[in-house]
């Protein structure tokens, strides 16, 4: 089979087993076949950007416990003239972030899981109706050095990368209220780039990181554990990770997006994109299914939207 077509394209779903199953962020969630599919992802997005541009800047494939998977990570750029999910059109030139894991059984992809970056489209549209973001809200650009799709790789080195991403996880599990415990700065590299989110928002560095996002992020989910991964494998210097969801944690302090602490046991979606440089990791793109996690906070979002921007 071509793994060039994404979901986005008739090509890419002409390979869709009769019953594939999308599992996409809020509000498209789990949907079941072509048909409803179309009806709730796809035909929205044709709408909003007619004449929609895809930009896949990584694509990377392997297995991870027997099952064949595909990653991408990159943009889709057009005009918006059309809402999207109720996010009002702008008529200008918008990007919409996507991180997507295709599994594969017998030549026919047979499911999806899928994230939209949709609070940067909001904050695009001026129309972001929570606190301010915590860092610039960049475009993520592609890896240094150019767009990278199914890169030639050996064994051995796909090994490294995905060694390298175990190991500094295992650092991240030993939090203990301290940055310092966790040994970050033996997996990355000084000046390493990590692209979040909107509203988390992008930071290189370590001092910048753990301002901006590490600090935040610990103090708001302080018992936050990882688990439950649908998807990790390397590819060369690259590795892909997901889980569906593969975060559960409290929300028990901070000031995370200018809300107070609920209380409330919460579950994120999350995919992750690393380049390995040498023996640190260099770059980082993430993302995570906003709406839904807030969804679980006690914010609809997208009713929140609506009201502070209602016009009538």
């Amino acid at each position: 089979m071509s793994h060039a077509e994404t979901l986005f394209e008739p090509a890419g779903r002409r390979i869709w087993a009769a019953d594939h199953l999308l599992r996409a962020c809020n509000p498209v969630e789990e949907q079941i076949g072509l048909a409803a599919a179309e009806q709730a992802l796809i035909a929205p997005l044709a709408a909003a950007f007619p004449a929609m541009t895809i930009r896949t800047a990584i694509a990377m494939q392997g297995a991870f416990q027997g099952a064949e998977w595909i990653a991408r990570s990159g943009h889709l750029h057009g005009r918006f003239v059309a809402p999207l999910f109720s996010i009002p059109a702008t008529g200008r030139i918008a990007h919409l972030r996507f991180g997507s894991f295709e599994r594969i059984e017998a030549g026919r992809i047979v499911e999806t899981l899928l994230i939209l970056d949709l609070p940067s489209l909001m904050i695009q549209a001026g129309v972001w109706p929570l606190g301010h973001a915590m860092g610039p809200a960049l475009m993520a650009p592609p890896p240094l050095g150019g767009d990278v799709a199914f890169p030639a790789s050996s064994p051995q080195e796909s090994a490294q990368s995905l060694a390298l991403v175990e190991a500094m996880i295992g650092g991240l599990k030993q939090y203990d209220g301290s940055l310092k415990s966790m040994g970050m700065r033996d997996y990355w590299t000084d000046d390493f780039w990590w692209f979040g989110p909107e509203p988390i928002g992008s930071f290189q560095g370590h001092h910048d990181y753990e301002r901006g996002h590490q600090r935040p992020f610990l103090a708001a989910f302080p018992d936050r554990v990882g688990g439950n991964h649908r998807a990790r494998f390397g590819h060369g210097a690259f590795v892909a990770s997901t889980g569906w969801p593969s975060i559960y944690a409290t929300h028990a302090g901070g000031d995370w997006l200018g809300l107070a602490p609920t209380g409330r046991k919460i579950t994120m979606r999350v995919m992750d994109f690393w380049r390995r440089e040498g023996d640190r990791l260099a770059e980082n793109w993430v993302m995570i299914d906003i709406p839904n996690l807030l969804q679980q906070m006690g914010v609809d979002l997208f009713a929140r939207m609506a009201a502070l921007n209602d016009r009538s």
